[in-house]
Order: structure tokens, then sequence, then C-alpha cells
């Protein structure tokens, strides 16, 4: 199997309603390390870099803040955008669309399942075989852009609302990415036109993932370390 391709599993949230007082033992995780996260304090929160949209387009801000974006970029390879310019409004509604999904019932959300050695759809990725140890989280992964790769039988056929809000929120990702990008050129010292080339048409995936209460949530994972290398776009947030 390749691209994320997967078996079906079942549904993570549907065994949480069974009020259970032990997870399954598949789910039981004895591999899990504590993370190397960079902390300040007594604060036990990761302080995760963050780079600030406003100033990098901002006259008085823009070199200092693509000096620390091109730092950022070597240093982690990822970080939070604030300042992203992407209506709250447009957030709030996909984030309300995200949760009306997974509160469809069961038989509803069936429709949309994973086929066999596909990656997109609902279920959970790179599972190969029946023994392999599964995240404590079911997952809805659909590719969005460009607009001709959507498949007829996933995208197309979600609620009316949570499709239209997809699709706006998708595009204007779309555009926030090739501004970044931009401003990665200009601090790789560029041709911004030459960035903008490879990645224009680019393929946007999107992987949203419910973790529903877990009785035993120190004997699991919501995100194995394979999916988080994956290609995924979680709403922004503003600072």
């Amino acid at each position: 199997m390749v691209g994320g391709e997967s078996i079906v599993v079942p549904s993570v949230q549907e065994l949480a309603k069974e009020k259970r007082t032990r997870v399954p033992e598949r789910y039981v995780r004895t591999d899990l390390e504590e993370p190397p996260f960079v902390t300040s304090g007594g604060d036990s929160h990761p302080q995760l870099p963050f780079i600030d949209m406003e100033r990098l387009t901002s006259t008085d801000f823009m070199d200092a803040e693509r000096e620390k974006l091109h730092q950022v970029c070597k240093e982690w390879g990822f970080f939070q955008l604030i300042n992203h310019g992407v209506d709250t409004s447009l957030v709030e509604k996909i984030k309300k669309e995200f949760k009306d999904f997974f509160d469809l019932p069961p038989e509803e959300k069936n429709k949309y399942q994973q086929l066999p050695g596909e990656h997109e759809g609902m279920g959970q990725l790179f599972v190969m075989s029946e023994e392999q140890k599964l995240d404590w989280a079911d997952m809805l992964v659909l590719i969005t852009r460009p607009i001709h790769l959507r498949k007829p039988h996933l995208f197309p056929k979600l609620p009316i609302p949570f499709r239209d809000a997809l699709d706006a929120y998708s595009f204007e990702l779309q555009k926030l990415v090739l501004k970044l990008l931009d401003c990665m050129a200009k601090a790789l010292k560029i041709d911004p036109n030459y960035m903008k080339s490879l990645f224009e048409d680019g393929r946007q995936d999107m992987r949203m993932s419910y973790y529903p209460p877990c009785p035993q949530p120190d004997k699991v994972i919501g995100l194995s370390k394979t999916l988080r290398c994956y290609r995924n776009y979680d709403p922004p947030r503003s600072k």
C-alpha cells in the first residue's frame, strides 16, 4: 500500500459510546515516548514557533519577520501562523461543519468510508494489517484542491453546508499558502514566480480528526508518528 492507503478499521467514536472502562488492546500503546518539547519555566505546554503574517507584509517589520521565517523553517520545519487574514466567520463555520459531520449517525458517515486501497474517506491511514496498533481517533481525509482531483463519490456527496464551507475554506488556504510561499522565496532570495510555478497547481489534502473521550488517555495516542509527516490542514487560528 502507498500514499496513505489503509484497510478498514472500526469507528473509535462508536467504541467510545460503549462507556468502556478500558480501551481495546489494539489501541493500547506501550511504545509511547515523552515528546521532546521545549518548555518555558514551569509551563508544561510546548513553546512552538509562530510567524505573524501581518508583520511579513508590513513595511516596518517585514525584514525581521522574514528572517524569523527563514530560521524557523530551517530549525523547526513547521510553525503556527497568526494574523493570517482568513475570515474569522469562515474559520468558525468550518469548525462547526466539522463537528456536525462527525455528529451524523453512523449509517450516514459510513457512506464516506474508505474504499479498499484508497486513503480518502472515513477511517485511518497507514493501517497495513489486522494486528497493527491503531490511533484513538476517527479521520476524514479528502483531496480538496485542485477541484478536478476531488473524488466524485466523496466531496460532491458531502452535506451541502459542509461541502460549501470546505470549498470556500480550501480556496482561502490555497491563497494563503501562495502568499506564504512568496515570502519564503524572498527569504531564500529566489524568484517568487519560480516558487509559485512549483506549487500553484499542487494538491491539497485535508485531514479532519475526531478524538472521542478515552477511559485510559495515558495508554493511547491520537496521532501516530507516521501521520505527523502526512500532508494536513487544520483550521488556522487567530492570535
